[in-house]
Parts: structure tokens; sequence; C-alpha cells
């Protein structure tokens, strides 16, 4: 075995890191791993791996999370909200970073980052042979530092609470990205479905100054359905984007050939 260090690559974050935009696909209707080889034929940078909104099993999330991996594809896994077991799990199955939705404070990132990371960033608790380094034995140590530099932890935002609070939110140390969720903050602005609303462009305005005067991530979600917007949200700074989910996808694809039959 090699006593080189260990060294662990997230094709996600190195993308965004050069100044490109990643853009990843939801996934919350296909449980086969065929879904990876769909999505890296598609060009997508990022499997989004949606258990907030549907009842995949852990043992379903380990095998899309593998998969993904295996492909180069970085797997994100959204979780509930700020729930350490969620989170934990995620990552002992092999999600390279979580999503975390409902965020409002700088302390519920705060309790996302601690549960996201290991010591001394976090108090994650370690197993051994981890699934992100192809279950290689490796030193504690070395395996923690490693997972802790490739990791990403994603805060959502989608709420007035989260946007008012947004510049705390920012600054809290290990956060990697904001994550904003145009159709939630959409509702709770009190303008639902108007995503070219004003007050939208204000908010992800806000989101994006705080991301720049910390260094994080901005990203982009919910506006699938609105390329032209998407790039208009996009052009504010964001190095992320959602461009939909699998099941949107293929319910499109499937009405427009229908009707090519009608």
């Amino acid at each position: 075995m090699s006593n080189s260090p260990i060294r662990l690559v997230n094709p996600l974050r190195n993308k965004m890191d050069s100044g490109k935009l990643a853009v990843g696909m939801i996934v919350r209707l296909v449980r086969g791993v065929e879904i990876v080889a769909i999505a890296r034929t598609a060009g997508f940078d990022c499997l989004f791996i949606d258990t907030e909104h549907n009842d995949f099993s852990l043992a379903t999330v380990t095998q899309l999370c593998l998969a993904a991996n295996m492909a180069g594809i970085t797997p994100l896994v959204r979780v509930s909200g700020v729930n350490e077991t969620e989170i934990s799990h995620a990552f002992d199955c092999g999600a390279m970073g979580v999503i975390v939705p409902a965020i409002k404070t700088a302390r519920d990132a705060r309790n996302a980052v601690a549960a996201a990371r290991f010591p001394p960033a976090g108090n994650r608790s370690i197993m051994p042979c981890l699934p992100h380094l192809e279950f290689r034995p490796a030193p504690a140590i070395e395996a923690m530092r490693a997972v802790n530099e490739a990791t990403l932890v994603v805060a959502m935002i989608e709420s007035i609470e989260a946007v008012d609070a947004v510049e705390e939110i920012a600054a809290v140390e290990g956060l990697d990205m904001l994550l904003v969720g145009g159709n939630d903050l959409a509702n709770a602005l009190k303008v639902p479905g108007e995503l070219d609303h004003p007050d939208i462009r204000a908010a992800i305005e806000r989101v994006a100054t705080a991301c720049e005067a910390n260094g994080i991530y901005l990203g982009i979600g919910g506006f699938g359905q609105r390329p032209e917007l998407a790039k208009e949200m996009i052009a504010l700074g964001a190095r992320y984007a959602t461009a939909g989910a699998d099941v949107t996808f293929l319910v499109n694809a499937a009405i427009a050939n229908a009707r090519k039959f009608s």
C-alpha cells in the first residue's frame, strides 16, 4: 500500500473553482444506477440526489453515490433539514456533499457544518474504509483530512428569514455554497410561480453579494423550466445551477414525442 498522502478529488468543486458553471440533475424518480450513465452522457457535472421529496432508501442512495463517484460525477444528497443523523448517513453512503434545506439562521448553518465535517472542523463520526476512498484502508487522520477537503456543504436559501440573515449565514466557517431555491423563495415572498418578480431578483442579488464577500459559491435552483431567466440569475455570479429533475425530463420528453403523433 502506497505511503503517499491521500488525495480525494471532487470534480464539481474543481469545475467551480476554475470559474466555470457546473450543472446538476436532480434524481428523485430513478432508483437504478442507469441514471448515472445517462447523466454522464448528457454532460451533467453533478447528481442532486433528493431524499427530501421522495422515499429513496439508504441502500438506493449508496448505489447512486458509489456509481456517480466511479463515473466522475459528484453526488450531492439533499436531506430533509438540519438533521445530524440524516447528514451523517448521506456521507456514509458516499455523498461528496450535502444540500441542507430550510436553513434560516447562522446557527442552522453551523449545525449543518458540524454534522457534515470530521474533527476538528465538525463532529462527524468516522467509520473505517470509507466509500469515498473506494473502501481502501487508510489512517483515520489522513482519511478525515482528505474527505473534509473534498466535501461540499450547501445551505439552501428559500425563506424570508434566510434572506434577512444571509450575510451571517454566508460567513459561517466550513460552508461552501448558498443554493437559492427559486420556487420556495417565491412562495415565501408571496409571489408563487413568479420567478421573474423583482423581489426574487433582489433576493438573489443579496445572496450573491453575501457569497462574494465570503468567498463561497452561489448556486441557483428552480429555474430549469425558464432557461433564459436562469441565465440572468446565473450572470449574478452563480457557479452552480440545477437544470431540472429526472422525472421532469422524462415527462416533458414523453409529452413532446406523443404530440408528434397527434
